[in-house]
């Protein structure tokens, strides 16, 4: 499968702005639509999904109304307690190891997914299972056997959690999206309520889990922006936004349609081809950033990015992601003040994935 990396950020909003690009597969994208795209395509989920993800004109509308009211930065700032809450209690469990924990496993990872199963109401027994068929989701490393196995077995928990929800709802999200499709079937089907799930808890931790792995990467590994931050010469906010430009936590994302044939800057992409959303390297464009572009800087005037995305598609998280990194950084820096990594930069291994931008495991030192 052949697509278009778009790269420069000004071309990248043009595109995710313009009504000619789609991201529904079974309408705009031939290849798929032919069946020239088997049905064993490691990527075959980001696409076939039915949700506000890979919907298009008012099917997207439609979708993205009903779980958009759980995202506003309203509902977002009344969740503040519940995630400075988590967050204290991770950090209990940081500061009873001995000395040397891998913070990604142990902090960047479970934040995100605990504030997002709590909103969800997914059960604890049902949070090991679906922790690793997410994180399949993102493994692009993956067989055609291994992900048809592993999208077989996160719609088989997801199916199962959906039954319970119905037969004894809750004052949860998952209940509120389930009553919705009972009360109001002809506005969700059931396919479509299982893949919103899909999108929202996969989607709903996984940018956060990054942004928090490279922002304490890039505090650690710079330790005189560190101190800006901490002496008051510089904000959080302006560490969030540098680390989102410097390190997209989702590198690329899949997929994108033409609808017709669209002239870009002398360049013309067919009607049907596919287009891939490149945030990372959009992030250190140079002609946007300057010859510094690869550079971590807190200081820098303009931190603006895209890693969010754009447009009508623009992640309905993204209050949420932002919310926990300005809760999680302060207090994890004002609970470790020797925090340290405690291996080489240059060891630490990337994940399996290039949609995913974090890393492996994120060892770290510090007095117990």
């Amino acid at each position: 499968m052949v697509a278009w990396s778009v790269t420069s950020p000004d071309l990248l909003k043009r595109l995710l702005s313009d009504p000619r690009v789609s991201k529904d597969p079974s309408r705009h994208w031939p290849a798929y639509r032919d069946g020239e795209i088997p049905a064993d395509w490691p990527l075959s989920i980001w696409v076939s999904v039915k949700n506000m993800f890979t919907a298009y004109g008012g099917e997207h509308r439609r979708l993205r109304a009903l779980v958009s009211t759980a995202f506003t930065p309203r509902t977002t700032q009344n969740l503040r307690p519940q995630v400075e809450k988590i967050t204290a209690d991770l950090l209990d469990g940081v500061a009873a190891e001995p000395g040397n924990v891998d913070l990604r496993e142990s902090f960047a990872y479970p934040l995100p997914i605990e504030v997002i199963c709590q909103l969800f109401g997914i059960p604890d027994a049902v949070r090991p299972g679906l922790k690793q068929a997410v994180d399949g989701v993102f493994n692009t490393a993956a067989t055609p056997q291994e992900a048809a196995a592993n999208g077989m077995e996160l719609y088989r928990i997801l199916g199962e959690l959906v039954a319970e929800k119905r037969a004894d709802p809750g004052e949860d999200l998952a209940s509120l999206l389930i009553a919705s499709r009972d009360e109001y079937g002809s506005r969700l089907e059931e396919v479509e309520l299982v893949d919103t799930l899909i999108l929202v808890i996969s989607a709903g931790h996984e940018t956060t889990v990054n942004l928090l792995d490279h922002a304490i990467t890039a505090l650690l590994t710079h330790p005189e922006q560190l101190r800006l931050v901490l002496d008051g010469h510089r904000t959080w906010t302006d560490v969030i936004d540098e680390t989102l430009r410097w390190q997209a936590p989702v590198a690329h994302l899949p997929l994108r349609y033409a609808v017709e044939d669209i002239e870009l800057d002398g360049v013309r992409i067919r009607e049907g081809d596919a287009i891939l959303a490149s945030y990372a390297a959009a992030g250190r464009d140079r002609a946007h950033h300057g010859d510094e572009a690869d550079s971590f800087d807190i200081t820098r005037a303009d931190k603006a990015s895209l890693a969010f995305g754009h447009g009508v598609h623009y992640c309905l998280g993204a209050p949420l992601a932002r919310l926990e990194a300005e809760i999680a950084l302060p207090a994890l820096f004002a609970r470790f003040p020797d925090l340290a990594l405690a291996v080489p930069l240059a060891e630490l291994e990337p994940v399996a994935s290039f949609i995913s931008n974090g890393h492996r495991t994120l060892p770290v030192t510090f007095t117990p």
